[in-house]
């Protein structure tokens, strides 16, 4: 068994130190140890009072946003530095910012249960089967795409107004009768565990401090995104400027989307293939750019509505519009391939190995695209869809406009 001794060596200077609700009780004499010989302790003013007992260096309570302690505490390294944190500060809490900066090797972390284990536990829920979201400091429909029929969600709240704006989502999106458990502060004496259907919601004097428990029903009526590549076209509010979703299927297949990869839609439209990108893995990150002021908005809704809503849109018109953004690991072309410099401007901002998607309707396009196949290379394909249709007191086939589509890599 390792000893405060052992572990708190010169080399390992910083030490963040996981704390519940029941405070220093909880901790380790190893954690104990390691607040106590601290020159600098660093936390929330509420993990600061939990541990106030052992503290008898300097303390710094977190500023907003946190990133203006990371000086500071740089500054001590080296030296005893002890970062508090809520349960486990590598699930979704201030271990990943901190190791940014200070390599592996130089900090020893001690983490609590966190707050989804502790409500798992309460609720009887295995975490393996359980989807884990954080809307603190997030936008709230972030959860919607997890919103299918029978999921179990622990979510962490921004406060304890969450619960009550998560039960009328739900219930706005006929999900009424899920059930919503509000577990407050929780592991420690406050502990406070509630329970109510969305469409009764009738809890208050909820604590800021709290973590809620979905199980999700559906009722009939309700908008469900299905685990396909693609959604049904009804799903998008559109102008009729929308990649359809045969099309749409073909396109996303072409992007290849790979986890941590950073997409540019450019003629944003509806916004159906950045969402649908975002969808594919949370990891991944969209930017649509748009010229139209109407539709940069109506994707923004889009987006909203499927529970993707960090796409990040640019008002404006590539390729201006492109000067200062991150360089992508993929690019859509939807619109404006015709346009001069943007080719050359989504070209050069590419990534080696990269992916370029770009689709046309029109004859000029076309033959851009035609153009730019004899000279780059890659794939040019031609689709088209046809559906049946009523003729007379019969059915025939009714085709779409062929879309034709080059693809290629950046080498």
């Amino acid at each position: 068994m390792k000893t405060a001794t052992a572990i708190c060596d010169s080399q390992r200077w910083l030490s963040i130190v996981g704390i519940g609700e029941d405070g220093v009780e909880g901790l380790s004499s190893v954690a104990q140890h390691l607040i106590r010989s601290a020159e600098l302790v660093v936390g929330g003013a509420r993990h600061l009072e939990l541990a106030n007992s052992l503290i008898q260096g300097r303390r710094l309570a977190w500023p907003s946003p946190l990133s203006g302690a990371f000086d500071e505490i740089k500054r001590l390294r080296g030296h005893s530095v002890v970062v508090l944190a809520s349960g486990d500060p590598f699930h979704f809490g201030v271990g990943k910012q901190l190791a940014e900066f200070v390599p592996a090797e130089e900090f020893l972390c001690l983490p609590q249960p966190s707050a989804f284990s502790l409500a798992a536990a309460r609720m009887g829920w295995a975490l393996q089967d359980v989807s884990l979201v954080t809307l603190h400091g997030r936008p709230l429909h972030g959860v919607i795409r997890h919103l299918h029929a029978g999921n179990r969600i622990l979510a962490l709240s921004w406060d304890g107004t969450t619960p009550l704006r998560l039960a009328e989502l739900l219930s706005a999106r006929h999900m009424g009768q899920s059930r919503i458990t509000v577990c407050e502060a929780i592991g420690g004496s406050r502990e406070r565990v509630r329970h109510v259907a969305a469409a009764k919601f009738n809890i208050d004097d909820i604590a800021a401090l709290n973590t809620i428990a979905i199980e999700v029903i559906v009722e009939p009526g309700a908008a469900i995104a299905a685990l396909t590549s693609c959604l049904d076209d009804a799903f998008f509010e559109h102008d009729g400027q929308l990649t359809k979703r045969e099309i749409r299927a073909v396109t996303l297949s072409s992007l290849e989307p790979r986890p941590d990869e950073l997409l540019w839609d450019l003629g944003l439209g509806a916004g159906s293939i950045a969402i649908e990108w975002l969808l594919r893995h949370p990891s991944l990150r969209a930017i649509g750019v748009e010229g139209r002021q109407e539709r940069a908005e109506r994707a923004a809704r889009n987006a909203a509505a499927l529970g993707v809503p960090e796409l990040e849109i640019v008002h404006g018109r590539a390729p201006e519009a492109l000067a200062g953004l991150a360089r992508p690991d993929a690019v859509f072309v939807g619109g404006g391939m015709t346009k001069d410099g943007v080719f050359e401007a989504v070209w050069e901002a590419l990534k080696p190995g990269g992916r370029l998607v770009a689709n046309a309707v029109s004859i000029e396009t076309e033959a851009r695209l035609a153009e730019y196949f004899n000279r780059f290379g890659g794939e040019l394909i031609r689709l088209q869809v046809a559906r049946a249709d009523k003729v007379g007191t019969m059915s025939g086939w009714r085709p779409a406009m062929p879309v034709t589509q080059w693809r290629v890599r950046k080498s």
